[in-house]
């Protein structure tokens, strides 16, 4: 595996920023808005397959690594890897393909990394046992419109 030469100070390749220590926030936040269209996209597929919960973060000011990140939950097991699977799908005909998965087909969760927005695709139980919504508390929430039947009623769970 190729190294990078060591420099004084580390900066991100793309945006030729100082990249913050592990665990800190950016500097220097992002302030522009790449991901989030793809991750409108991502929200329309997921809900075409009857995704449940969804919230999208604004992530910009707190990580370096991405802008957003959506979070959507299935039903069940074959649901989860089907909205994966589907919004790989429907953002490929959009020209936008992930860096990279994880988690896929296992039926717990997912999460399909597209760069500048992340999506995690959970089961309902692993998602509220991972919480990621109280991890990014501080994100502020970006307004997107959720459809009746993408709520969970509370006497479901």
């Amino acid at each position: 595996m190729a190294r990078r030469a060591k420099t004084d100070e580390a900066t991100d390749e793309t945006s030729h920023r100082p990249r913050p220590e592990r665990g800190e926030p950016p500097a220097q936040p992002r302030t522009d808005e790449g991901g989030l269209d793809g991750a409108k996209l991502a929200l329309e597929a997921a809900l075409d397959k009857k995704a449940l919960e969804p919230v999208l973060l604004d992530v910009r000011a707190l990580c370096s690594y991405t802008n957003f990140q959506l979070v959507v939950s299935g039903r069940s097991d074959r649901q989860v890897d089907a909205i994966a699977e589907g919004i790989v799908r429907g953002l490929r005909e959009h020209g936008i393909r992930p860096i990279g998965t994880e988690g896929e087909r296992s039926g717990h969760w997912a999460l399909l990394d597209f760069g500048d927005f992340l999506v995690h695709v959970f089961s309902h139980n692993v998602r509220d046992h991972y919480d990621l919504e109280g991890l990014w508390i501080d994100a502020p929430r970006v307004p997107i419109e959720v459809p009746a039947e993408a709520r969970i009623r509370a006497d479901e769970y």
